[in-house]
């Protein structure tokens, strides 16, 4: 069993030797922070005030009370800070405060790019929750969505556009009337996704279809070199404003792993998901069949699971996240698309069902739960193969994580149980899985099932395997 490390919270000693005069900086820096009590100290309308205190915000977090004084004063962001720390809270006050001030704008006020469609909704609904004692008004701009309607909604001008990339670029070429020529704010929330192959391209044409004389914002919980590119290309003398290390995880966040052979990954699954009944879980793998399969196994279980993930269309999507947020299903199963930005403040446990082959993507899992300073826990399965992807995440996150206590004998109890629930869903998943294939799939998805009932010819993965 592993040692359980708790951090005292604004502790700046940790067997570091340092000198006078940098404790004294901090020192003056959490007195700064203390004298910070409430929204209306950073400077925010009394409107604005009073929609965070209906939301249940009574005071701002870290990100929010640093990023919210410098972009009242006008000036570019760099916004740097664990997922979950309320960045969405951080770029969204300053802008409808700005919109208070204008005199009634009759152009786009604020467009929000993102790099998901879940993520471009929740930031939609959280800018209409703060500025519902002033009107506002949003269209959402994203993928699996009529065009036509999102039309409709634009020749409406709302104040503030929120979308994906792809979506947003296609109405600025094809809808009439639609032009982002005199935004006055753009906010590039997950920079670094942003900047992936998938978005680059469009955001780049985006970038020469709006002014240069504009607020811009760029946040995420990672800064990485293309991140540090677009600073010079379309910000000006930004402020930097890191409220987290490089790569760092929140210390209300119980973190363990367990290391176990793959044949009886689906079996310490479910002894975990049992002995947390009542919790609301996200398991994270790392195909879309993956979510599937294992939401029917736990399903023939008895327990309350549903899939999500990037081949199923926005309404189902949208549909299993509303199912899960209400509490009609407690357990989440997905992919890493739903491991950016999103805000569900009941999760009380991440697994990692599949460890991440890049471990930064570690960070965004784990970071759906223990947000704006709820605890939380994160237990990861690691498998014999996938030793050498978690060794870099420990790298990554600079600490050495305890082990899940559980006895091998207890679990394995629940072994042949499950391998009828494995027996049932994958012969389910074979009979629907011609009528529901994606172009190009064919050949994959036999091999997924097998993979996951563990059938599967392991021999590719023979570099990791310990020596």
């Amino acid at each position: 069993m592993g040692l359980h490390f708790f951090l005292s919270r604004g502790s700046y000693t940790a067997g570091w030797v340092e000198t006078v005069n940098t404790a004294c900086e901090k020192l003056r820096m959490m007195e700064e922070n203390e004298e910070i009590k409430t929204f209306k100290d950073l400077g925010l309308a009394e409107s604005l005030v009073e929609a965070c205190e209906k939301l249940g915000w009574k005071t701002p977090l870290k990100i929010q009370a640093e990023t919210i004084p410098l972009a009242l004063e006008g000036k570019d962001v760099i916004g740097l800070a664990q997922t979950g720390s309320g960045k969405t809270g951080a770029f969204a006050l300053p802008i409808l405060h700005a919109l208070l001030d204008a005199p009634r704008p009759k152009d786009f006020f604020a467009c929000v790019l993102s790099p998901t469609r879940e993520l471009a909704i929740q930031i939609a609904e959280q800018f209409e929750a703060l500025g519902s004692e002033i009107g506002v008004k949003c269209a959402v701009l994203v993928g699996g969505i009529d065009m036509v309607q999102q039309s409709i909604k634009i020749a409406k001008q709302p104040h503030i556009i929120v979308g994906t990339p792809g979506r947003v670029l296609d109405h600025l070429k094809n809808t009439k009337g639609f032009s982002l020529s005199r935004l006055k704010y753009l906010v590039l929330d997950e920079a670094d996704r942003l900047l992936n192959e998938d978005f680059e391209e469009s955001l780049n044409e985006i970038l020469q279809m709006i002014p240069r004389e504009r607020r811009t914002f760029l946040f995420s919980a990672t800064m990485t070199k293309k991140v540090q590119k677009l600073k010079r290309v379309c910000l000006r003398n930004p402020v930097k404003i890191e409220a987290a290390s490089k790569y760092s995880t929140v210390d209300t966040l119980k973190q363990q792993y367990r290391f176990l052979p793959a044949k009886h990954k689906d079996c310490y699954l479910v002894y975990i998901l049992t002995e947390m009944a009542g919790s609301t879980s996200m398991v994270f793998t790392r195909t879309c069949d993956a979510t599937r399969l294992l939401a029917l196994i736990l399903r023939n279980l008895g327990l309350k699971a549903i899939p999500i993930n990037g081949h199923m269309s926005q309404s189902k999507r949208l549909g299993a996240l509303n199912k899960f947020k209400s509490g009609e299903c407690n357990i989440l199963l997905c992919t890493d698309v739903a491991s950016r930005g999103l805000d569900i403040p009941t999760v009380d446990m991440v697994i990692n069902y599949d460890i991440p082959t890049n471990s930064k993507d570690y960070i965004h899992r784990v970071g759906r739960t223990a947000r704006a300073g709820r605890s939380g826990v994160a237990i990861s399965l690691v498998n014999q193969y996938e030793l050498e992807w978690y060794i870099q995440i420990e790298k990554l996150i600079g600490k050495k994580l305890p082990e899940y206590p559980s006895q091998e004998e207890e679990v394995l109890l629940l072994e042949e149980r499950v391998s009828e629930a494995k027996r049932l869903a994958a012969t389910k998943m074979k009979e629907t899985g011609g009528k529901k294939k994606r172009r190009g799939e064919e050949d994959n998805d036999g091999e997924d099932i097998d993979k996951y009932l563990g059938l599967k010819d392991r021999k590719s993965s023979k570099k990791f395997r310990r020596k």
